[in-house]
Order: structure tokens, then C-alpha cells, then sequence
């Protein structure tokens, strides 16, 4: 999974997603210089209105500098200019003349377009946020809002180098209430409209802020982080100030918000079509999600065949190893659970799992010659998802490496439990997050800041980035990885099968008014997870509706097309030439992925 700020478990929404597009627009010129100018215009206006965005890219600095201590406005001004920028956005891009463009040229325009069109779609729903890559329908859910981001980003994001980063560190922090409070008033204007999150979902949220609000105030992470940094850089102890923030302003405006959310009506249904214009929303979800128009009956329906494929596939393995009785998910359920593929419940045993995904990420790193041309550095730091959010995380997301070169990708591992990853689901885990998949698509936009495309833009999409990902863990077993490792080769095939479920049970609880105990027991009785895993990823969808959907139907798109580049090129085909191709764009809306593989066939030939 792909969190490259917040765009999926957003800082408020529709411009955290939007900013997504800066590593491109705000460095390359296009080569149509008016084209050009728009897409700096673009990145401008959209650097300003997401802080955290600015940061994650190393952009808050010069003129820009201001923005290393504040927030995105999550306020109704802050949204309604927010849609203003978006709206001045495509008058840039509207105003540029589509005769005369060539090659990336039109895949950028095609793209940056799409994913401000898709934004203006979305305002009309008029609750929870939007953008151009779908969004939440709640201000807050259990993997969703401040009380769960603010302080992981400020420890693992904000700059604190110097005096200034001290003091843009004080400035944010003194900031968070009101993003709380933001917060809480849209809990309550979202609510008189209908809309209010699942009852698993507020139990699960309420549970983790009071467990935050426990911690005093001066061991919390907020004061912490910086504390044991300043320390570090010999700047001035600010602890007394900053526990008396938390004390007097934060816990204050967390306790409001737990307060809204505890007096929130409560219903059991889990999909959205019980909201207000229900199925359009999930429809218009899905087309963000997917950069498709594929309806949620012909998603469900290519769940179940894909599925049934790859279950095929595990069969003949699980049988190759003796293991013969019980359905395919039940045999993988039973090797979850397997001592053989479980370090222990300790502090050891989670050293152990984050030491074998290093393991794993430096052996495919050989295998890159085969799969690459780029020749990037790509470097990773692993980090446990930090406890006091892992209930409500996802079970495993990379946040991409700084394109200034300050920060590495970062790759995420949920280890509230060790039976979410016997050891013979790590190898693929890696693929996907780290090598060749999510960190290698960060790094070229990193390492390559002085030719990047503008097309970098669309590292948002959806489908694209997280289809490519299962690409990555494919181009993996093809490389041979799995060769003397059949387990590791049924956990690749399990992770597929697994993205295939995921169309099953999304459309089933969106769009086929399925309850959540129905998604668990189906996503259980085909993939073989654990029950807490499964109820994890569940509560994800339910919150988060359609970008499920994103990964196989991309990855199934990607497959198609280098298909159709294999057969076009015959004797010529290097299958490095279609993956750097499709790398070096960033992303693209599926749509506009031909025009990018028609160029690469094209330069091939040439």
C-alpha cells in the first residue's frame, strides 16, 4: 500500500491527494514551453494549500519556508479555497492549445486534467473529503484524521535540523487543536447530512484517541520526538512549552472530538450506499480509484475469475508439498498459523520479521539487472507501524523517499500480531512496498530530479501506482526469486489471490449491501488469513470504498498492455524497456497508459 501523505489516510482530503502531483510539475519543463508554464502554475497554487505535502517533498523551504509550520485548513474556508485553486488549475491547463503536442507531452496534459477533473466530480456530494483519487466519506475513522497522523508525521517528517525547524516544529504543534476542532465540526455538519461511520468503525477510533489520551502529556510523542532531537543538535530544551501545548490545548481539543464522536448515532451498515446519493458516490469512488469506468458488477465478477485462478495455481503447490486436505484457504490458514513460519509474540521476534524483510529486500535488489535499466539507489528504512496507531493501520504501506534526498522511502510493517506475517508472505510483501515496486517508483522521481517528467505528477493514481506494485511482485517470481521456495511462491500467489478478493468484497459491501461479518468470512474462507488481518483490511475498505479495487484492476491493465508490447515488437522485446517506460512516468489514468506504451514501441523500433 501506497501512503505517500496522506493522499489515502488524509491530512483533510481532497488537496493532500492533489498535491501528489508536485514532484513533477514543480521541477521539469515539458516540452511545449506554454504547457510548461501551466503545469508550474499548477504546482504553485497547489504547494500552497497542502503544508505537509510541501514537506513530505522537501518543498518547504525558500519562499515556500513559511509552510514547514502549518497545516492544510480543513475548515469550510480552507475547502472552499481549496476548490478555488483546484478551479484556477484547470483554467490553466484549459487554456493550453492541444495542437502541437507531442509524446509525454499529451500524457501529461491527458493526466494532470484528469485528476482535476475527477476532483471538481467529487464536490458535489457535500461530505467527507475528495479528490482526485476518490477519498473518505468520514472525517474520521479508525485509520483516518489527527489524532492518529499528526504526531507520526511530525516525528518522522518534519524537519528538525536547525533553530528554524525547532520553531516551525512549536509552530505546527501549537496548531494541532484546531485541526482536532476542524475536524470535529465537520464529524457533527457531516452527521445532520446522514453521514456517519459504522459502528465498528467509531468503537475502534474512539478507542485508540482514549488510549492517546492516557499517555502524560510530556511522554507523548509529540513532545518526545522532539525532545530526543533537539538533544541531538544541541538546540534548547522546549519540553516545559510543548507539554503544556498538549496539556492545555491538544488533549483539550482531542477530548471534544472523542466527546462528538461517542454521541455520533450508531448503525451496523457497512457500505456506503446508505449515504446520501450512496451508489453514485461509490461509483464515482470507483472511477477515481480505478481510472475506469468498469461498473462494481463487472469488478465483482472479474474478482471471482481471477480468484478461482489463482486458486488453481496454489492448489497444485499445496499438493506438491503433501499438504492435500481442506480447501485452498483452509491449507493456507493452517500454514499461518504454522510454528514452522512464526517468530514469537517479543519485542526479539518483531526485530526478527523486520530483519527478514530487510533479508528479502537485499536479495530481489540482485535481481533488479533483469528487471531494470534504471540502475537506481533506491535506499529503504523498514520501521514498525508505531503502536499507538497500529490498530487502526493498514498492515503494510511505504511512504516514498524525499525527492531532495533527506529522507529514504520508508516501509511500514504492521506487527500488532505475528500470525498477520508467517515468514512465507514477506518476500512478496517486500516486492510491493519496497523493491521492484513502491520504492522503486519514489526513487526515480528522487535520483532523477533534473529530467523527471512532468507526467511525476500522477504518482497519485490510484490504480496505477498500486497496480504496478502487483506488477513488481510478479516480475519478482518471473526473475526466479521463488525457485527453490515454494512456500514463498504460494505466498506470492496467495497476495494476488488476495487483490483479487479484494474486488469481491469491496463491491460486495459498497455496492451488494454485504455486512462486515459477510466480507470477513469470505475474504477468510478464499485467502486463508488470519481473522484479525482479514477485519483489519475490512474496516480499511469500508472507510476507504473502491481503492481496493485500484490494485488488480491496474495490474491486470499493466499485463494487458505488455502483452500487447511483447506481440508489437517480436524479436526486439526487452521487458526492461516496457517497466522503465512505464516507471519513469510517475503514473498515469489507465486510459493514457497505450499512448505511453505506443512511445516506448516506438523508440524501441527506432
Amino acid at each position: 500500500m501506497f501512503a505517500f501523505a496522506a493522499s489515502r489516510r488524509g491530512f483533510l482530503g481532497g488537496t493532500a491527494a492533489l498535491v501528489a502531483l508536485l514532484p513533477g510539475l514543480a521541477r521539469a519543463a515539458a516540452g511545449n514551453a506554454q504547457l510548461g508554464t501551466a503545469l508550474q502554475g499548477v504546482a504553485a497554487r497547489l504547494l500552497r494549500r497542502s503544508p505537509e505535502q510541501a514537506t513530505l517533498l522537501g518543498a518547504d523551504r525558500g519562499a515556500n519556508a513559511d509552510l514547514a509550520g502549518a497545516w492544510s485548513d480543513g475548515t469550510p474556508a480552507g475547502i472552499a479555497e481549496d476548490r478555488r485553486a483546484y478551479a484556477e488549475c484547470r483554467a490553466l491547463l484549459a487554456a493550453v492549445p492541444r495542437t502541437g503536442l507531442a509524446g509525454a507531452d499529451i500524457t501529461n496534459l491527458e493526466a494532470a486534467t484528469w485528476a482535476l477533473t475527477t476532483a471538481k466530480d467529487g464536490e458535489g456530494f457535500g461530505y467527507g473529503f475528495v479528490g482526485p483519487s476518490g477519498g473518505s466519506p468520514y472525517a474520521v475513522t479508525q485509520q483516518n484524521g489527527t489524532y492518529s497522523q499528526a504526531a507520526e508525521f511530525l516525528d518522522s517528517y518534519h524537519r528538525l535540523e536547525d533553530k528554524a525547524g525547532a520553531d516551525a516544529y512549536v509552530s505546527r504543534l501549537g496548531k494541532v487543536a484546531a485541526l482536532f476542532d476542524a475536524e470535529t465540526d465537520k464529524i457533527r455538519a457531516d452527521a445532520a447530512l446522514g453521514v456517519v461511520p459504522p459502528a465498528f468503525v467509531l468503537a475502534n477510533a474512539i478507542g485508540q484517541q482514549q488510549a492517546l489520551a492516557k499517555t502524560p502529556a510530556g511522554q507523548s510523542k509529540f513532545v518526545q520526538s522532539y525532545a530526543r532531537r533537539a538533544a541531538k543538535l544541541g538546540l534548547p530544551d522546549r519540553s516545559a512549552e510543548l507539554t503544556a501545548m498538549v496539556e492545555s490545548q491538544l488533549y483539550p481539543a482531542l477530548a471534544r472530538q472523542t466527546a462528538a464522536l461517542q454521541a455520533l448515532p450508531r448503525s451496523d451498515d457497512a457500505g456506503v450506499w446508505k449515504l446520501p446519493q450512496g451508489d453514485a458516490y461509490y461509483r464515482y469512488n470507483l472511477r477515481a480509484q480505478t481510472t475506469t469506468s468498469l461498473s462494481p458488477d463487472e469488478i465483482h465478477k472479474t474478482g471471482w475469475e481471477q480468484n478461482r485462478a489463482y486458486e488453481a495455481e496454489m492448489d497444485a503447490i499445496l499438493k506438491a508439498q503433501g499438504i492435500t486436505q481442506g480447501s485452498v484457504g483452509a491449507r493456507a490458514a493452517a500454514l499461518n498459523n504454522d510454528p514452522r513460519f512464526l517468530e514469537a509474540d517479543s519485542d526479539a521476534g518483531r526485530a526478527k520479521v523486520i530483519a527478514d524483510v530487510q533479508g528479502a529486500i537485499d536479495g530481489i535488489r540482485k535481481l533488479l539487472p533483469a528487471i531494470s535499466k534504471l540502475g537506481l539507489k533506491a535506499p529503504i528504512e523498514v520501521k514498525r507501524v508505531p503502536v499507538d496507531i497500529q490498530d487502526g493501520a493498514s498492515l503494510g504501506y511505504m511512504n516514498f523517499a524525499a525527492p531532495d534526498g533527506s529522507r529514504p522511502a520508508i516501509y511500514y510493517i504492521n506487527l500488532k500480531k505475528m500470525d498477520f506475517w508467517p515468514r512465507w508472505t514477506l518476500a512478496t510483501l517486500s516486492a510491493h512496498e519496497g523493491l521492484p515496486g513502491h520504492a522503486w517508483q519514489g526513487a526515480y522521481l528522487a535520483e532523477h530530479p533534473e529530467v523527471v517528467s512532468p507526467v511525476a505528477q500522477l504518482i497519485g493514481f490510484n490504480a496505477f501506482v498500486e497496480g504496478w506494485a502487483l506488477y513488481a511482485e510478479q516480475l519478482v517470481d518471473e526473475a526466479g526469486y521463488y525457485a527453490k521456495d515454494p512456500f514463498g511462491r504460494l505466498g506470492y500467489l496467495n497476495a494476488a489471490r488476495f487483490r483479487a478478493v479484494r474486488l469481491i468484497v469491496d463491491t460486495g459491501i459498497h455496492a451488494m449491501k454485504w455486512s462486515r461479518d459477510k466480507a470477513i468470512e469470505v475474504m477468510m474462507a478464499e485467502t486463508g488469513r488470519a481473522r484479525g488481518a482479514v477485519t483489519s483490511e475490512i474496516d480499511r475498505y469500508c472507510v476507504s470504498p473502491g481503492q481496493a479495487c485500484g490494485y488488480k484492476i491496474g495490474h491486470n491493465e499493466i499485463l494487458r498492455q505488455r502483452a500487447r508490447a511483447k506481440a508489437a515488437l517480436g524479436a526486439k522485446w526487452d521487458q526492461r524497456d516496457f517497466n522503465d517506460a512505464l516507471v519513469v512516468t510517475g503514473g498515469v489514468p489507465l486510459a493514457s497508459l497505450p499512448g505511453v506504451v505506443d512511445r516506448m514501441i516506438g523508440a524501441v523500433r527506432a
